[in-house]
């Protein structure tokens, strides 16, 4: 995993998280290891641990932006700064929303991740939601996840049964 970004260096499945036989296995996901791929060992019960987790530190969250504001407007800056900082709150938490939602479907590049950390941690709000609304279907990124897992096992099914016996002692056509 990169220690800068916190995104998985490979993909779900890839030959990196192979067992010594080489038959891939599942990357884990957060909250949930890899129960995601059968959905037992309690899936449901985290699933649903999950979406009320999300929505309590959104709702959380919202207050302590509402004490925040509070100060602010005490603060007696003026309606130009207020309006600014909730529209600064507004506008990084739509752009926090809809960066994690596509990372649920489709792996993100790691430098624009890097770039984009400041105004992801500012619209934090965004991201709870976004986890609170995909943990209301499936464990968030359960999908990709999927998605790459098959297709690891399948290129490895395709792999080993390719070739059977030594091919030095196959017989040649005339």
């Amino acid at each position: 995993m990169s220690d800068e970004t916190g995104t998985p260096d490979t993909p779900a499945g890839s030959p990196d998280g192979a067992v010594p036989n080489g038959v891939p296995k599942p990357e884990p996901l957060r909250f949930f290891g890899t129960t995601w791929v059968n959905h037992d060992n309690g899936y449901a019960a985290r699933r649903a641990g999950v979406a009320v987790g999300s929505l309590a530190a959104a709702v959380a969250s919202c207050l302590v932006l509402r004490f925040a504001y509070e100060g602010i407007r005490i603060a007696d800056t003026g309606a130009f700064v207020t309006v600014l900082i909730i529209a600064m709150f507004a506008i990084c938490s739509a752009l926090a929303f809809r960066n994690t939602w596509e990372g649920f479907d489709k792996r993100h590049d790691p430098q624009r991740q890097a770039s984009l950390r400041g105004l992801l941690a500012i619209g934090f709000v965004g991201s709870l939601l976004a986890y609170f609304l995909r943990s209301l279907t499936e464990a968030p990124g359960e999908k990709l996840h999927r998605e790459e897992y098959d297709k690891a096992r399948e290129d490895h099914a395709r792999r080993s049964s390719r070739r059977t016996g030594n091919p030095s002692k196959k017989k040649r056509r005339r």
